[in-house]
């Protein structure tokens, strides 16, 4: 009879070691599911952040590349050798776009040579620039503008009706 008793308390002695070590490798699966759970968040939160800036720095460059469009259209339009006499050649840019500043440099070409333009716009809190540079011939003499208008009145509608017929009939 001694000896049931003393296997009997050996496999209780047993049946709980193993019990605690499974208790054991639970808390350990539960720790490292925590760590990648942790890892994998902060992956997530950087690429959010990154994403953020990249999309603001996309914002600045297409409000950059249109402020320097409507400059260089305005140029062209005033003429160059008249625009400094109509226009700030520095400055602020006008509402909503206060955050950018423009510089424009115009060197006077000489008779056959055209104008050299060269115009900046630079984001004053990150001190983004953009510029762009391009040549623009001289008037010669005292020709008038030219009048642009299209020959014959353009019907869009017409142009579309024709081209959704042309599908139509393949």
């Amino acid at each position: 009879m001694v000896r049931r008793s003393l296997s009997v308390s050996t496999a209780k002695g047993r049946a709980t070691a193993r019990r605690s070590r499974r208790r054991g490798f639970a808390l350990i699966d539960v720790i490292v599911g925590g760590i990648l759970l942790a890892v994998g968040l902060a992956a997530v939160l950087s690429l959010g952040a990154r994403s953020m800036n990249l999309h603001q720095r996309g914002e600045r460059e297409i409000i950059a590349a249109t402020l320097l469009d409507d400059l260089l259209g305005t140029i062209l339009a005033e003429g160059p050798k008249d625009f400094p006499d109509l226009h700030p050649m520095q400055g602020n840019c006008e509402s909503p776009f206060e955050d950018f500043q423009f510089l424009i440099e115009i060197d006077e070409g000489s008779s056959g040579v055209p104008y050299r333009i060269a115009v900046s716009v630079q984001h004053t809190a990150t001190g983004d620039t953009w510029t762009v540079e391009t040549l623009i011939a001289p008037k010669l003499g005292d020709e008038p503008d030219p009048e642009r208008m299209p020959l014959e009145p353009i019907d869009r509608e017409q142009r579309y009706r024709d081209q959704e017929e042309a599908e139509r009939n393949g």
